[in-house]
């Protein structure tokens, strides 16, 4: 009889600088949760959003009650080569434990630079680019996608916890894989959902409801 084979580990450890892509506006929400997710659980120092006023504009602002324990600071710039700068400057102060930059089309030097300064400051660089085609350090890129929400175990005519569907395309020490997580409603945090991991699976991140932007 062959062995059974464990199932391949989700990477809670966030690599000093990740990509996260949202395929369709629906998905948008998902995955700004998702990116709020690679702040490591112990980490207590803010997290900093920097985003044109035009993103915000077509996607909405941060919902501060949606975000539970995170502490945001959002920078809101003009050109996308401004969140940039700002994101390396929080990124080598040592101040932050993530920046999140809706950036899209950041040259290879620009994205080696934010991982150099993730580096230095000991914290994670996310960019939420519009698509996943052109060349990044980043050492991994994610598809994220919003699923339906669970069946709430006391009624099910009631909402149950928010899915969304993590897909790691690329890797650049591991293996490429498919995760569905869950937001649990005490702690706020995402965590591998019930079918795919064993209960009572300690959170994997932090994180606010997926629900967490407001126009």
């Amino acid at each position: 009889m062959l062995p059974s084979l464990a199932p391949h580990p989700f990477p809670d450890l966030p690599a000093p600088l990740e990509e996260a892509w949202a395929p369709a506006p629906r998905d948008v929400a998902a995955t700004f949760a998702f990116a709020l997710s690679r702040r490591p659980v112990d980490d207590a120092r803010p997290v900093l959003v920097a985003a044109t006023a035009a993103w915000l504009n077509e996607h909405g602002r941060p919902y501060g009650p949606g975000l539970g324990d995170v502490r945001l600071l959002l920078t809101r710039v003009r050109r996308e080569v401004d969140a940039l700068w700002a994101m390396e400057q929080a990124l080598r102060s040592g101040a932050v434990a993530l920046t999140v930059g809706a950036i899209h089309g950041a040259a290879l030097p620009q994205t080696r630079r934010l991982e150099f300064a993730a580096r230095q400051g000991g914290a994670t660089a996310l960019l939420l680019p519009r698509d996943l085609d052109g060349l990044s350090a980043a050492a991994r890129r994610w598809r994220i996608t919003a699923e339906s929400g669970a069946a709430d175990p006391d009624d099910p005519r009631a909402p149950g916890a928010t899915r969304l569907c993590a897909e790691l395309v690329r890797a650049r020490n591991g293996r490429p894989g498919r995760w569905t997580l869950e937001q649990d409603d005490e702690t706020h945090r995402l965590r591998l959902a019930d079918r795919l991991a064993d209960r009572g699976q300690a959170p994997i991140a932090g994180t606010g409801a997926p629900s967490g932007l407001a126009a």
